[in-house]
């Protein structure tokens, strides 16, 4: 098991709103990105990053023939007038082990995508196709959806949204995650009850209210 893999299936374990929680708004894509269809099983995996101009798809099509196993390929597009990719070109990324697209775009054959399982992550749908002629870099920086992504860093998403944890971040990210996650099992509904009115009533009375 490489180091990736690990960090991944130990990612893979946490939700997307505990590594929320500990890395904070800056780090979680914007909401137009969401799952395609659902339930969508939790992935992670490292960014394998691409950059495609308006209109055209080229580079996420050779990307599929080059990410690594369990890579997620990252789209930076913002292009809502033409699909990046569709159901064979997410069959062959499925089947070379990329773990799930997310993509600041659109898709096509939707239903071929859910029937196969492969998970996408986009702002929707369109039936008709970009143009294959722009050549970017591939694995170079991108941002998508508001958040900068770089090669290497992890993506975590799931139903409740998208998280980039930056790699220089892995260790520090998981332990704090894990530290979160056992503090909240070890805590009963009635005390987390407890605790939040107490938060809440010290800000009301701060704010000088007397309701």
């Amino acid at each position: 098991m490489t180091d990736s893999t690990g960090a991944a299936a130990a990612f893979a374990e946490i939700p997307v709103t505990t590594l929320a929680d500990v890395l904070g708004r800056e780090q979680v894509m914007g909401t137009g990105i969401r799952p395609l269809w659902s339930p969508v099983p939790r992935v992670a995996g490292p960014a394998f990053t691409v950059r495609c101009p308006p209109g055209d798809n080229l580079m996420l099509h050779a990307a599929i023939h080059r990410a690594e196993r369990g890579a997620v390929i990252v789209v930076e597009s913002g292009d809502l007038d033409y699909a990046l990719a569709g159901g064979n070109v997410c069959a062959v990324a499925q089947r070379r082990g990329v773990a799930a697209f997310v993509a600041d775009g659109l898709i096509r054959d939707l239903g071929e995508v859910r029937e196969m399982g492969f998970p996408v992550f986009a702002r929707g749908v369109t039936p008709f196709p970009g143009s294959k002629k722009a050549v970017e870099p591939l694995n170079a920086p991108v941002r998508c959806a508001g958040v900068a992504v770089r090669p290497g860093d992890f993506v975590v998403a799931d139903e409740e949204g998208i998280v980039i944890v930056p790699s220089a971040r892995t260790r520090d990210t998981l332990t704090a995650a894990r530290a979160k996650l056992a503090e909240e099992a070890g805590e009963t509904l009635d005390m987390w009850e407890t605790a939040h009115r107490t938060r809440i009533e010290e800000v009301l009375r701060a704010q000088g209210y007397e309701g």
